[in-house]
């Protein structure tokens, strides 16, 4: 039988900044999947229009599907459910685009972007990049590989050399050591940065040029909130936007895996469609693809999948409240 269709994700219009439409973000969040779990979880579905509906279910997801209380992805607690409240919650993350891998939209790009993450989604999502250039569309402006300089925790430096991977101490230096490992490059072509003498003040920036493929450039960024925390995703994504010159029009390649599609991919419109009127396609790792067996996935759990979702919330709903009234 054949997998149910899954519900799309908003998209911005190439060259028009701003432009991302709000029935596309409706469209999603009124889906029967997401209805379906906040009534197994004993929620009725909230009235209003949709500014309303977000706060209600990033409030409701708050007290039902944040497992992890602030703390990082790895330490979340996992909930026990009964058989058929964790058929659900599959078959919906399913149905709402957290499970399948899909393939690129368009047969050329301008610009590929490959998100950071643990030690072994890093690994793994450079080696998906590079799959596709070499056998998927053309990149015809450059790879950008952005991490940040969280520290390796040592369940990921136990990984790392369970998988025969040497690497510095952070998370931009496992990318890096993926880019040269991947394309076989000894070094570097160029390097470039700051360092403050504190991670969230400093940047870096590595470009390798290998031959037949576009650049490839590995990014880690300075905070927008250096006293209150490290760099995130949309940090290192306008930081990255500005060096390259992104332009309206652009259409822009996003690597991450499945389940955090639509988050990143929401978080990728507020950030870079809206100001910069680029478009996004974002696709998660094939899990299928033979090079990427060497360091496996860790086993997604229902749990996992309802935290995930509620990312997702909060990122439509950050996306919705950044686009310009009318």
């Amino acid at each position: 039988m054949p997998p149910e269709p899954v519900v799309s994700l908003p998209t911005g219009r190439p060259g028009v900044p701003g432009a991302v439409r709000t029935d596309e973000i409706g469209r999603w969040i009124g889906s029967a999947p997401l209805r379906a779990l906040v009534d197994r979880f004993g929620g009725r579905w909230p009235a209003g229009d949709l500014a309303a509906v977000l706060a209600e279910l990033d409030a409701f997801s708050a007290r039902h599907w944040d497992f992890r209380a602030g703390r990082e992805r790895p330490d979340a607690r996992e909930p026990a459910f009964d058989p058929g409240t964790a058929r659900l919650v599959l078959d919906s993350a399913a149905a709402l685009g957290l499970v399948r891998a899909t393939p690129p939209a368009l047969p050329r790009y301008a610009h590929l972007l490959v998100l950071g993450g643990l030690a072994h989604a890093c690994l793994r999502r450079v080696g998906y990049a590079v799959h596709l250039l070499r056998t998927g569309p053309s990149v015809t402006g450059e790879v950008a590989v952005l991490g940040s300089f969280r520290p390796l925790s040592e369940p990921e430096r136990r990984m790392l050399a369970e998988a025969g991977v040497a690497c510095g101490d952070t998370e931009v230096d496992v990318l890096d050591a993926a880019v040269r490992l991947t394309l076989g490059l000894p070094a570097p072509d160029e390097e470039d940065g700051h360092d403050a003498g504190h991670p969230h003040h400093s940047w870096s920036s590595r470009t390798y040029r290998p031959a037949g493929l576009p650049p490839v450039r590995v990014l880690a960024a300075p905070s927008s909130e250096p006293d209150r925390r490290r760099a995130h995703t949309a940090d290192t994504q306008r930081f990255w936007a500005e060096h390259v010159r992104l332009c309206a029009g652009d259409p822009v390649l996003m690597v991450t895996a499945p389940i955090y599609v639509p988050f990143q991919h929401c978080d990728a419109l507020r950030t870079l469609a809206v100001p910069y009127g680029c478009g996004i396609d974002t696709v998660g790792v094939d899990p299928a693809l033979p090079a990427l067996a060497r360091v496996p996935e860790p086993t997604l759990t229902p749990g996992r999948y309802l935290q995930e979702i509620r990312s997702a919330i909060r990122s439509m709903r950050a996306l919705h409240a950044a686009l310009p009234p009318g």
